[in-house]
């Protein structure tokens, strides 16, 4: 059993659950399925899996190698149809994260307008706040909005947003405008943040570059940015999110933008990859077709 088969063989086994079931998947008999396996954990000198007579559960290396060999045997599937000259055409599935708002703004018109020019293409979007891990969850590309904080990942800057403060007109008219960032001490404060976040301190820099922080206490706290945004629709304070969450809200003037020359720098919006190498067509065609489009975007042109 040479090395590519050898992953096939683990990847084969932890998809199905059993040595049994991968020797079916790929047409070995439960000896060789044994051999091959007992002699890649030999090479590699690690156990990569907790066997029982029913089933077969992956130890932490296992799990490791298995994500790695996916990724490895997909790389070479690639390889081996572009040198063939199949590489041409897009196919296959895609998946892509994106944060929740901005990728039901944004991120999911420009797929469904990607699958209309690539009809062997199918799509997964998953939106949440929470960064995924691009390796681990199989993503092929994600949005990103801030700095990257994760090794290794590869990322195509398309524009830029920055944290703004708003406020409907209605409760400016009641309560005034914050001229200074320790003027929101005595406003109303809608905090937009996930359940247990602290009483936050909001930080804001000067134009002589001078920074201020302001302790604030929320009147209203909530986990979902649309919901915080009706809110301060609503006239019930002010409320500090991204500038893309808040644009058509600002366009319309049902929100005003407040102490803009207080606002911080702004953060980079990336299309970021797990790695640069022997990309798939799709996510080459992919990455292609979206950055144009969201670099084009108003609302990421924030400096």
């Amino acid at each position: 059993m040479d090395r590519l088969d050898e992953l096939r063989l683990l990847v084969a086994i932890l998809e199905t659950g059993s040595l049994a079931a991968a020797g079916r998947r790929l047409g070995h008999s439960p000896p060789a399925v044994t051999r091959g396996l007992a002699g890649l954990e030999e090479r590699l000198g690690v156990r990569l899996l907790d066997r029982t007579t029913r089933q077969s559960r992956p130890t932490e290396a296992g799990r490791r190698l298995g994500e790695q060999a996916r990724r490895l045997l997909a790389e070479y599937e690639d390889a081996m149809a572009e040198a063939a000259g199949a590489a041409a055409v897009p196919r296959g599935r895609l998946r892509i994260a994106a944060p929740l708002v901005f990728g039901r703004l944004h991120v999911a018109p420009l797929v469904t307008a990607f699958l209309d020019a690539q009809p062997l293409v199918s799509a997964e979007l998953i939106l949440s706040d929470r960064n995924a891990d691009l390796l681990e969850e199989e993503i092929d590309v994600a949005i990103r909005i801030g700095a990257l904080t994760e090794a290794g990942l590869v990322a195509r800057k398309v524009g830029s947003v920055r944290r703004v403060l708003a406020a409907s007109p209605d409760y400016l008219a009641r309560h005034g405008r914050p001229t200074a960032p320790a003027d929101l001490a005595m406003h109303q404060v809608i905090q937009f943040a996930a359940p247990g976040t602290p009483t936050p301190e909001w930080r804001f820099q000067g134009p002589g570059g001078q920074v201020a922080a302001v302790r604030v206490a929320p009147r209203f706290s909530v986990n979902q940015a649309e919901a915080a945004l009706e809110a301060a629709v609503a006239g019930r304070g002010i409320l500090r999110l991204l500038s893309y969450q808040a644009a058509e809200a600002f366009a319309a003037g049902r929100l005003e933008r407040l102490l803009r020359e207080w606002e911080p720098a702004a953060h980079p919006v990336s299309l970021v990859l797990p790695s640069a190498r022997l990309l798939p067509p799709r996510v080459r065609a992919f990455l292609d077709f979206a950055a144009p489009r969201l670099s084009a975007l108003a609302v990421l042109r924030e400096g």
